[in-house]
């Protein structure tokens, strides 16, 4: 496959990826809609025109052209207005009632969704935010216990031949170096070390926290080779090995020469591929991200302000930053091109299953996240006009006053024609920011 096809299969994944995404997203509002008894006359994916329908019962399920999203028609959004509160003739709120109250049909006036419980209300609109948190949950989950990170597995990619006085250095063997221990032991590449004196090993972390905590002593070593398990004895020595960073880099010292430490040595090296994430670390792994997700909403005006500084050139765009439809499509191609061409670097498949698939959980939660901002058209914004109609109701009982009745979300429509406007023109500044000032590295 040659890399162009493989970036445009990255995009292509995405596009059908996200869609999945949106049509789970809408299945969350239309399932429960649908249990309590609401009518459901359309299920989309998409805006604009029709790309494809069909009808099945009372529901028209299909796809329009434009994958921007898709949405749940429930009928009866929008209730009567409150006796003694009259529309102004001829006013937006007023046509938009008018027509929603249109398409409730004789005889379905009980199948209205103003007139569900605020309870069952919060399971509707909820329902498509909740879907999207558990989707992202459970790809990332797939992604990093499933598959894994990048990192050092347990197979070995090269055993050091000598023992060299600076085994950092990669200096060549000379005819006096002694044979480095894990030669002398009888490791090879290719094998897999399943255990370290006695400690079971599924990562090359574990296997370097082995090296340590056995010293210098003689220990009995489990490798898989060619099918069938052996057992090797190394005897580690002590050298001495520069110290590094977590990213890497050699630690200096006052002088500006690398600080050195004493080490057990075995002269083994890993190969690279994906290495899972052990079960203990998910919890605190996935709260990271969800939490750092809806920190990033929560910044949204600050992250659009540095990135639309990026695109005029007075800052450098941060990889951390928001991100338009552009970015992310061209992440999903650099993920899916990754392992191709003659002059790439060579990246395993399943690493790059792992990182499509943390992609678009990450896109899920991002989802989750965005829709709980408690403004219409956005979930978040129904969800809290039905705690607001609770808690009405709630203080009418306590303080024996009427039924104030379902919250009047019509009064609500030009905000949120602005908050849609104001989605419009993010999604329009974060494509240009995407192509003038494109994230790297």
């Amino acid at each position: 496959m040659t890399q162009a096809l493989a970036y445009a299969l990255g995009i292509l994944v995405l596009v059908i990826g996200i869609g999945i995404s949106v049509a789970l997203h809408e299945l969350g509002h239309m399932i429960p809609a649908k249990r309590f008894g609401v009518k459901v006359p359309e299920y989309f994916i998409g805006f604009g025109p029709r790309a494809w329908s069909t009808r099945r019962g009372e529901t028209e399920y299909g796809l329009k052209w434009i994958w921007l999203g898709g949405y749940v028609k429930l009928v009866g959004m929008i209730p009567p207005a409150r006796p003694g509160r009259p529309d102004k003739p001829g006013s937006q709120i007023a046509e938009a009632r008018a027509e929603a109250l249109a398409e409730i049909e004789p005889g379905e006036e009980h199948r209205a969704f103003y007139l569900l419980s605020v309870p069952r209300k919060l399971l509707v609109m909820a329902g498509g935010i909740l879907t999207n948190l558990v989707l992202g949950v459970l790809l990332l989950t797939v992604a990093l216990c499933g598959i894994g990170l990048p990192g050092g597995t347990t197979t070995l990619k090269s055993v050091s031949a000598c023992l060299t006085s600076d085994v950092d250095s990669g200096t060549a063997c000379a005819d006096t170096d002694p044979t480095a221990p894990g030669a002398q032991a009888g490791l090879r590449a290719g094998d897999e070390i399943r255990s370290w004196d006695g400690a079971r090993t599924s990562s090359w972390k574990d296997v370097q926290a082995a090296i340590a905590a056995s010293g210098t002593r003689p220990v009995p070593v489990v490798v898989q080779r060619d099918g069938a398990e052996a057992t090797l004895t190394v005897t580690a020595v002590e050298v001495q090995r520069k110290v590094l960073d977590p990213r890497g880099n050699p630690v200096l010292d006052s002088d500006g020469n690398p600080t050195t430490t004493t080490r057990p040595y075995v002269g083994i090296s890993p190969v690279h591929g994906a290495v899972p994430l052990p079960i203990s670390e998910l919890p605190s792994t996935i709260g990271q991200a969800v939490t750092g997700t809806v920190k990033a909403i929560a910044t949204l005006p600050v992250g659009l302000y540095h990135a639309v500084a990026a695109g005029l050139g007075h800052e450098e765009r941060s990889a951390s930053g928001v991100i338009g439809l552009v970015g992310v499509g061209r992440i999903a191609g650099e993920v899916s091109s990754a392992g191709t061409g003659a002059s790439s670097v060579s990246v395993p498949l399943e690493l790059r299953v792992s990182q499509m698939l943390m992609l678009l959980g990450s896109l899920n939660l991002a989802l989750f996240a965005f829709n709980l901002i408690p403004l219409l058209p956005l979930d978040g914004g129904h969800v809290a006009g039905a705690l607001w109609e609770g808690a009405r109701r709630r203080w009418a009982l306590a303080h024996g006053r009427p039924d104030p009745g379902p919250v009047d979300t019509a009064r609500m429509l030009p905000v949120g024609q602005v908050v849609f406007g104001i989605l419009i023109v993010m999604t329009v500044v974060l494509v240009w920011v995407d192509l003038v000032a494109p994230i790297t590295g």
